[in-house]
């Protein structure tokens, strides 16, 4: 479940903070979100695939702890960038 180049760096320059970011909490949460979303509809597929299941809980545990990093350092970054990816309904 590799993502394209031209899909990850189109993700880049869409939630990039400024030229050349690719380091960014942003940046990292937006394309983890990406793959969490394919990975998801993989899950759904192949139900008894369970080691992809277990790269999908890894990358979930890891946007949230980025998330909770970006939360702590800039409630206003936090908040627009779970708006622009439609998390926490």
């Amino acid at each position: 479940m590799a993502i394209s180049k031209e899909k990850k760096n189109e993700i880049i320059s869409q939630y990039a903070v400024h030229e050349g970011d690719t380091g960014s909490p942003e940046v990292q949460i937006a394309v983890l979100t990406y793959e969490i979303n394919l990975l998801n509809e993989h899950a759904r597929l192949h139900k008894k695939d369970h080691h992809s299941y277990r790269g999908l809980m890894k990358k979930v545990g890891h946007r949230r702890n980025l998330l909770a990093y970006l939360r702590k350092k800039d409630v206003a970054r936090y908040r627009d960038l779970i708006q622009k990816l439609g998390l926490r309904r």
